[in-house]
């Protein structure tokens, strides 16, 4: 089991790598994804018999390569395609392997093209929800059904939306590398950062399966926003994007049980937090906040620092918590933001007024099918003493949600008010 979870996670690591420097080197889009998910099937295929390669990305991109040589033989209207880059392949593999020309194609091939290949999904010509779902199924190697639970809609109106979006790409023509520093390059910066975050909310809390966490994606979210940070190191809110991320992920291992049960916040046992994580995350956000505009992201680390910081529960600084939520609030509204000051408002001033702010979501179609509203509902009736109320909306709760733990979590709770 041990052996297929990591060479599940190296396929998925590498396979954006992969795809863009397939896209980088021949364009085509569409069929450098079908030709990297041939590849990546043969490697699963292959790998657990004969063995991980010594460079498997190498081995991929070879074997990706081909299949698209191959598509391209078959197609008669691309034969002077087909000659240039079979020429091109040709060439890179009979020139001297110690010659300048062969080095440099050596270190192409060594390059990693997935934030290349992230801001291509975040081409202007695709609406801001196709940017995201293209993203979240080419880099974050989400199936199509994953991403449609992720944006709340069927699996089959989500893969039209997948197929438009690589036809809309293929219209426009790849951009390798992406725009110069400008107000595009930021467009896509705000929406890479979106992206990355999604991709690491989806595995910090998978929307489905009996799992309640996905580690190999927010491994992945955290080297892709590394790597960004490392390519703008001076922009702040990508700065604030890795420490929320970092502040968050700290968590992972006391957020379960060893049975995998969901343990809430303020049940986890600190000891068992990532300190090495929680200092880098605080040091990257007391960097950044204070130095130019401040984001979303830098304002939610900050949050999580306050939390991860806190020695316990009971320490922990709500009213300075709550004061940063009205801040983000302000810059960044948004129905979550409101549920999570009302547990603010709750911890600070007592649960009936933190039910009084959950009523500003009465009627928010957002939120509509979303079990963290009657999930938040149920712990400030419980709070308040209603337990009848309280029970009532776990039991909501968990017929909405569609993970099995926190499924479990919400009935047991109300199995317990009730007794």
């Amino acid at each position: 089991m041990g052996g297929a979870r990591a060479l599940d996670g190296l396929l998925r690591e590498l396979a954006p790598q992969v795809l863009g420097a397939l896209v980088r080197r021949y364009g085509q889009f569409d069929a450098a994804e079908d030709a990297t998910q041939e590849a990546l099937l043969a490697a699963a295929v292959q790998w657990p018999i004969e063995g991980v390669p010594e460079n498997p990305r190498a081995w991929l991109t070879s074997v990706a390569t081909r299949r698209l040589v191959d598509e391209f033989r078959s197609d008669s209207a691309r034969r002077r395609r087909e000659e240039t880059i079979a020429m091109a392949v040709t060439g890179a593999g009979t020139r001297a392997e110690d010659g300048p020309e062969a080095r440099a194609e050596n270190a192409s091939r060594d390059r990693d093209d997935t934030l290349d290949l992230l801001f291509l999904c975040a081409h202007p010509s695709l609406s801001p929800p196709s940017q995201l779902a293209l993203t979240l199924r080419a880099v974050g190697g989400l199936t199509t059904a994953e991403v449609a639970a992720a944006f709340l809609v069927p699996e089959t109106t989500m893969a039209q939306r997948i197929s438009r979006a690589k036809q809309a790409i293929r219209r426009s023509g790849p951009d390798f590398p992406p725009p110069a520093p400008g107000a595009e390059r930021a467009e896509r910066l705000r929406v890479v950062r979106q992206v990355l975050y999604l991709i690491f909310n989806e595995g910090y809390t998978a929307s489905g399966g009996p799992e309640l966490q996905r580690a190999e994606l927010t491994g992945e979210a955290i080297r892709l926003t590394r790597m960004l940070h490392g390519l703008v190191p001076g922009d702040h809110e990508t700065a604030g994007l890795l420490a929320l991320m970092l502040l968050t992920d700290a968590r992972r291992e006391a957020r379960t049980t060893d049975a995998g049960e969901l343990v809430p916040l303020d049940q986890q046992d600190r000891s068992r937090w990532d300190k090495r994580k929680i200092t880098e995350g605080v040091g990257l956000v007391s960097s950044a906040l204070g130095r130019g505009p401040v984001g979303p992201y830098q304002v939610q680390a900050a949050i999580a620092a306050l939390h991860d910081e806190a020695a316990s529960d009971g320490q922990t600084d709500w009213a300075q918590i709550l004061a940063l939520y009205e801040v983000l609030e302000r810059i960044s509204p948004g129905p979550i933001v409101t549920l999570n000051r009302a547990v603010a408002v709750a911890r600070t001033r007592g649960p009936l007024a933190g039910l009084t702010v959950l009523g500003e979501l009465a009627g928010d179609e957002r939120m509509a099918g979303h079990h963290r509203l009657p999930a938040v509902r149920a712990h400030l009736l419980e709070q308040a003493g209603f337990t009848d109320e309280a029970r009532a909306e776990y039991l909501a709760a968990a017929k909405l949600t569609t993970s099995t733990p926190e499924r479990r979590y919400l009935t047991a709770r109300a199995e317990r008010v009730s007794g």
